[in-house]
């Protein structure tokens, strides 16, 4: 008996440290989404990378084979959806489809133009220097039908830069954006994002910044139903007032979405 447990003890010895060098690297580093780990630093966990926040998008990019579809409720019944791929390592391309009226009993429903969503994650940053990310996006708020524009506009080519910190889970990110190639303007956006226990998540961003005016503050809280699913509650727009030059209320916006993750 004796004989058999040393052979079992030695026979588990030798293995533990081969299979050690098969298990991944836990996913660390000085922003969400980083490939690999460094020595030392703090595991990522199981979430996937939260590619975007309420309105603004962060660095993270999902990894190739992923895919993410994300479903957003807001007023009138209005419904977003948008679908995105890692069709490559660190590249990203999506799309979205905006509906009026598609719950309630408003009436006529109308579809607007899909729009695209690009991303590269060419940086994947450290402790010190953020992660780095170029993407476009085309999708706008609030469609203006008389003029066929949005009045929010879309972001555009924007560069968006995601860094962890003072505290663990805390993230900042902030960038850059052209909206509209004919007016050449530049736009800033900034945002916080606090990772609590892998369970919620606080968000808070400041976006649109040029002027002050149609600048929107946006706050909201991610729930993590499980890896794969999460669910946000928001207000889009606090502290906003007026109309837009549709007569569309220009007033803060209540938004709830729902976000799958998966992987082919």
């Amino acid at each position: 008996m004796t004989v058999r447990v040393l052979s079992a003890l030695l026979v588990l010895g030798l293995a533990l440290p081969a299979a050690a060098q098969r298990l991944p690297k836990p996913r660390t580093g000085g922003a969400e989404g980083s490939p690999e780990a460094e020595d030392g630093a703090r595991p990522r966990g199981l979430l996937p990378p939260d590619v975007d926040l309420v309105d603004m998008p962060t660095a993270a990019a999902l990894d190739v084979g992923g895919f993410g579809a994300r479903s957003r409720f807001f007023n009138q019944g209005g419904a977003l959806q948008w679908l995105t791929f890692g069709v490559y390592p660190r590249i990203n391309l999506g799309a979205s489809l905006h509906v009026d009226r598609l719950l309630g009993t408003g009436s006529p429903v109308q579809l607007t133009r899909p729009e695209l969503q690009v991303k590269w994650r060419f940086f994947d940053g450290d402790r010190l220097i953020p992660a780095f990310a170029l993407g476009f996006d085309g999708q706008g708020y609030f469609y203006n039908r008389p003029i066929k524009r949005y009045n929010q506009k879309q972001r555009g080519l924007y560069f968006v830069a995601t860094q962890e910190i003072g505290l663990p889970g805390l993230q900042g990110h902030a960038g850059m954006n052209i909206s509209d190639f004919d007016s050449d303007d530049v736009f800033g956006f900034m945002g916080l994002s606090l990772n609590l226990y892998d369970r919620a998540k606080l968000m808070w961003e400041w976006d649109n910044i040029q002027d002050f005016y149609d600048s929107r503050i946006n706050a909201g809280l991610r729930f993590y139903i499980n890896p794969s699913f999460h669910t946000d509650f928001a207000v889009r727009g606090i502290g906003q007032g007026g109309t837009f030059s549709n007569g569309v209320p220009r007033a803060p916006e209540r938004v709830i979405q729902f976000k799958y993750t998966g992987h082919f």
